[in-house]
């Protein structure tokens, strides 16, 4: 699939089914694939399609800090950039679009303007459901409250620039206060990024995904549906490499990615019709599916080496939440204060495959479809209580003048527990299930876990049985079935357990199936 037609907001019937009575809203975090973008390598230039693209007006327009060794301080530099390629005998040339066009032309995997809308647009969705209709986040952005957010993105600058957007439609420029100080964005090196499947970091796991690629591959490649992509597509393929296949040159997923890129933009960059028959879109995108996210069905280690650290962060912050209040979901600071703010609401720039593989290693993949271009996936957690209406809690600050002053915000008013900066929060987020003690357990009892991708419900296999669910609603786990489903695939050390077993077989000896 490539852009999403998001659904209408919820209405006031939809609203009440699905934030019931008796449950208040605790902690919301998202997951938020970037938005539409270039092919991340050019292809099938010989059918016309132009390698620059025209559709990132951004580069107009850049700004950088630069230090003033004059003033003493960082000053702002506003300045474009344009591209140069290769051009006759290696001679530098600019790089222009389909119509010649010198600026705003993007770079190979870049966010385009298309995407900047649509990834402002997720926001203000969110925006209407979390701040309008349910009244979890305050209306306006104050010192008090904006470290209640929690914002990450990969190291990939069009996650970045997407989470950029989508809390800019959150939180407005004119729902921010004017003291309030630049926003935090967290993000890792690639080394120790498990915001997304990664491979390069992770020498097990590359085995893991080379072996399941070759097995899908093995599968597909001598098959009548290759055979159907080979008779409409075969005619465009490089010399050297003249059959469509799993593993060709471009590889099919490749070839899937240009056909959704194309899509979701001008017709200046167009492939040929053929290109968009749907039956072969259908047979592509399942294949894809095959190749890039099985692994995460059938193999816990699969699970664990490729996503399970993400999970256990996200699942850590839920049981921190219910163990201590909402402190322990995690702390950011918007001062130099010595304590922070709880965080209430996490928004995390990711990727297609980071989305793919928590669906597919909780057993919600059903529809083994591709995720389109700024799908999201929102991970709720819900506290009982006496509550009547079918909203969220009513958290009203408190004024200045009661408001305690050792605090940062008043979130943290409201759950206050001292946690040490560049230490982990203590309790039992991270410790397993199987190993809590009675009083442990208890601990997470009356918190719910319920997830929506897309806007739509998601149901774990593993929640369905009697007790591990809200009564009547399936898609409502127990949090604590949530995560002894999660803590099956939770790295003990994932830098070390992706270092071991690089020779080991790649396929479990027996079914190992997601979501239980």
């Amino acid at each position: 699939m490539t852009t999403l037609v998001p659904r209408p907001p919820y209405n006031h019937d939809e609203l009440k089914a699905l934030y019931p009575a008796g449950l208040e809203l605790q902690l919301v975090q998202i997951l938020l694939r970037h938005g539409e973008r270039t092919p991340v390598t050019p292809r099938f230039q010989n059918t016309g399609l132009h390698p620059f693209w025209p559709y990132c007006a951004a580069v107009k327009q850049w700004k950088s800090a630069v230090l003033d060794r004059t003033a003493d301080r960082f000053t702002t530099l506003e300045w474009k950039r344009r591209l140069e390629s290769f051009g006759p005998d290696d001679e530098p040339v600019t790089a222009v679009g389909p119509r010649g066009e010198l600026d705003g032309i993007c770079e190979m995997g870049m966010l385009t303007d298309r995407g900047r809308e649509t990834t402002f647009d997720l926001g203000l969705r969110l925006r209407k459901l979390y701040v309008d209709q349910l009244a979890f986040l305050p209306p306006s952005l104050e010192r008090r409250n904006a470290d209640a957010l929690y914002l990450r993105a990969t190291p990939i600058p069009r996650a970045l620039e997407s989470l950029q957007e989508a809390f800019t439609g959150l939180y407005p420029p004119h729902t921010r206060a004017p003291n309030l100080p630049p926003i935090t964005i967290v993000q890792r090196s690639h080394a120790d990024e498990t915001l997304f499947p990664n491979d390069r970091d992770c020498r097990r796991f590359a085995v893991l995904a080379r072996a399941f690629a070759q097995r899908t591959a093995d599968r597909w490649n001598h098959t009548d549906d290759m055979a159907y992509l080979n008779k409409l597509w075969g005619k465009w393929m490089p010399p050297a490499a003249p059959r469509v296949a799993v593993d060709g040159s471009p590889r099919l997923s490749g070839i899937q990615d240009t056909v959704n890129a194309t899509l979701a933009h001008g017709p200046e960059t167009r492939l040929p019709n053929e290109f968009y028959d749907p039956k072969a879109r259908a047979i592509t995108e399942k294949i894809a599916v095959d190749e890039w996210f099985s692994g995460f069905s059938e193999s816990q280690e699969y699970r664990m080496l490729g996503i399970g650290g993400l999970m256990g962060d996200v699942v850590g912050r839920m049981v921190g939440s219910a163990e201590h209040g909402e402190h322990d979901a995690g702390r950011n600071r918007v001062d130099d204060s010595k304590e922070g703010t709880p965080i209430r609401f996490g928004l995390s720039g990711c990727h297609d495959t980071t989305l793919a593989a928590v669906l597919a290693s909780l057993g919600a993949y059903e529809d083994k479809r591709w995720p389109p271009f700024t799908s999201h996936i929102a991970i709720e957690m819900f506290r009982k209580s006496n509550a009547t209406s079918g909203t969220a809690p009513q958290i009203t600050a408190p004024s200045d003048a009661t408001a305690p002053k050792s605090r940062t915000g008043w979130f943290a008013f409201l759950f206050s527990s001292p946690a040490a900066p560049g230490t982990p929060p203590p309790g039992i987020g991270r410790k397993a299930t199987e190993d809590m003690q009675p009083d442990e357990k208890a601990k997470l009892q009356g918190y719910y876990v319920r997830m929506r991708y897309n806007d739509a419900p998601v149901t774990l296999p593993g929640c369905r049985a009697p007790g591990r669910h809200l009564e009547g609603d399936e898609s409502f786990c127990t949090l604590e079935a949530f995560k002894s489903i999660v803590d099956k695939f939770v790295p003990a050390n994932w830098k070390q357990q992706c270092r071991t077993n690089i020779k080991g077989p790649a396929f479990p000896e027996k079914p190992e199936p997601a979501g239980h």
